[in-house]
Parts: C-alpha cells; structure tokens; sequence
C-alpha cells in the first residue's frame, strides 16, 4: 500500500514539472511569433538626410577688377626739365669742416650755404673776404672778370651748398671732421615731391599704363598718378617695377612701405553671388546651390571679377533675387533636402564694392 502512494505522487510531481515547463514555453513564444513576423516585413523605411546650411541672394551689382602691388615711398626721381627731389652732398674738395651751418630737418633753399670747409692754407673766411674784395674792385673797374672768377670759384670748393629747396634729412658731419670728396656731408629732400615705386606682377603689367590713377592704401587712401611702368620683367619675381607721382600732401613719408591697388576693369549691372555660395564640383567647374523650396539645386556658372565678398557669374536661368546657398554650399550634392538656418543677423557681404581679382 505505501508503495502504491509513493508511485502516485512521483507521478504527480513529474506532471506538475512538465506543465510549468510548457507554461514557460507558452510565456516566451509570442516574443519569438513577433521577432520572425518582423523579420517577414523586410528592412525599415530610410529616413532622408537634412542638411543645414546658411543662404545669400544673387543681385545686381558694379564689380571691379584690380591690381595690387607692394612698393615703397621714395623721393621723386628727375624727369625731363625736374631734377630728382632728393640730394646726397658731397664736398667739391677734401679738408677739415670749419661751419655746419643747418640742423637736421631745417628747410633750406636752393643755394643755401649747408657746410664750410679748410683746404691746406686756405679757409672758407679767407677765400669769402678774397671774393668781396675782388667784387669791390671790379666795380670800381680795378680788377678783371676773370680775378674775380677765380675768387668765386676757389670758394665754391670751399663750401658746400643745397641744390635744391627742401628739408635736411640727414646730417653726417660736425665741426672739426675731416671730409673727403666721397664723403655725403649732408642729404636734403623736397618732401612735397614725392612717388611711390611699386612692383605688379608681370602677367597683369599689361594692363596698366602711364597716367592712369593708382590707390595708395593707407589708413587714409592716397591716389596718386602713374608716371612710368618698366617695359622689362625682373626675372627673379616675375615682377614689373613702375612708379607713381603723389600730391604734396600725401602726409606719407620716405622709405614707408605700402599697398598699391590699380582699377584695370569695371563691369556694371553686372549679375552677382556672395563668394561664398560659388564652389567648383568634383569635375572642376564652378557650381552655385540655388535654393527651391526644401531643395538645393546645383547650376553651373560661368565667374568673372570678384569684388568685395562678391563674385561675377552667369548661369542657366539664374536672375536677380534668387537664392543660394553660402555656408554649407561646398559638396552639397544635387537635389538635396535642406534647412535653412541664417542667423538672426544680415551676415551678407555689403553692396559697396571696393577690391577685387579677374578669375
């Protein structure tokens, strides 16, 4: 009899185990029935990509072509019936300086005596009292041209004199030193003479000429005047040198170095972009994002000046007032979704124009 019992609930044990087994199995098949139904439907549905970028508008605008130099404020050179409005002087004899008569920066004229000198025995006083000696008597008819002559010239080698009108910028001697003929006593310089010699590229010289104005970008901008363009190249740069007259108050000073800019070409009504909205596609050629809606299309270009943050172009059916695509326009493929997010602020380059390069 306890043998029977024990059999009948080793039977039931056994049946509870299996039940909470298929109970298990029950609980976790719909997660597995969900799985295989998902994996019937195929992939998910791609999501197109936005991309955000920034926009300009094309207008109308008058572009400029430029070109730019480096050069140097220097004093003007000698043209035909003008003498160069700078001077290094040297003494017309050796000796001893008796007199320095200037300062640095004293203005002296044409004549004015600058320096005297001693010459063995003879001094500058001897020979200007011989000369006044020499006049008093040919005005009394007491002497000849020729005495008189040679009084003047023995005391021209004896003094040295400005040849121009102009401010001392130099002074290199005092009192008491000894001077050759080799020896710059002193440089004066007609500061209201002044030019600016300028080096250009040598493929752009040809597009400038004598006459024509040139920009001296200072803080304050100078125009000056072309008055020569070397017809030879410097074959060390590639340059070509030429050299511009400035107004006599210019305010720009001997040896400061500047920044040239040459209008060579102008080009009105013409249509523009922002230079920024104008990039070249992987083929080379210069491409624009024009903006439809959430679209942006690429349109090839022509470019032509490029002025101020704008760029000159011409383009299939583009006009006036469209827009384009600036920042984020460089790879943008065509027709592609985007979000336009400019800035609260107008960051699109102004309408006046003033420098510029020929693409």
């Amino acid at each position: 009899m306890k043998r029977t019992v024990k059999i009948i609930l080793f039977c039931v044990v056994v049946v509870a185990c299996a039940a909470l087994a298929i109970h298990k199995l029950a609980l976790l098949r719909p997660a597995s029935h969900v799985a295989d139904d998902d994996d019937d439907a195929g992939p998910a549905p791609q999501v197109a990509t936005v991309i955000s970028v920034q926009t300009g508008t094309l207008k109308l605008a008058t572009l400029h072509q430029y070109v730019h130099g480096y050069g140097t404020i220097v004093p003007a050179p000698a043209t035909t019936g003008q003498p160069s409005a700078d001077a290094q002087l040297a003494p017309p004899s050796a000796g001893v300086v008796a007199k320095v008569s200037v300062v640095e920066g004293q203005h002296v004229e044409k004549g004015d005596v600058i320096a005297e000198l001693n010459s063995g025995s003879m001094t500058a006083a001897f020979a200007e009292q011989e000369v006044e000696r020499q006049q008093q008597l040919y005005a009394q008819q007491n002497t000849s041209q020729r005495n008189l002559q040679n009084a003047q010239a023995q005391l021209a080698l004896l003094r040295v004199t400005a040849p121009l009108s102009g401010t001392v910028t130099r002074l290199n001697v005092k009192a008491g030193g000894a001077v050759d003929v080799n020896t710059v006593v002193a440089e004066v310089m007609d500061l209201t003479r002044l030019a600016v010699r300028a080096d250009i590229p040598a493929a752009e010289a040809a597009a400038v000429n004598a006459g024509e104005e040139v920009q001296v970008l200072t803080q304050t901008p100078v125009t000056a005047t072309i008055a020569f363009v070397s017809p030879g190249v410097d074959a060390s740069n590639g340059t070509v040198s030429l050299w511009a007259s400035l107004p006599p108050d210019s305010s720009l000073r001997p040896g400061q170095f500047v920044t040239l800019q040459i209008t060579t070409g102008v080009h009105t009504n013409c249509l523009a972009a922002p230079v920024e909205s104008v990039v070249a596609d992987e083929n080379g050629q210069s491409t624009v994002g024009v903006v439809h809606g959430d679209e942006a299309d690429q349109i090839a270009v022509q470019t032509g000046f490029r002025d101020n943050g704008w760029v000159e172009i011409d383009g299939a059916g583009l006009k006036a007032g469209d827009t384009v695509v600036t920042v984020g326009a460089y790879g943008l493929p065509d027709k592609t979704k985007i979000q336009v997010v400019n800035p609260s602020t107008d960051e699109t380059p102004a309408t006046n124009v003033n420098s510029s390069t020929a693409q």
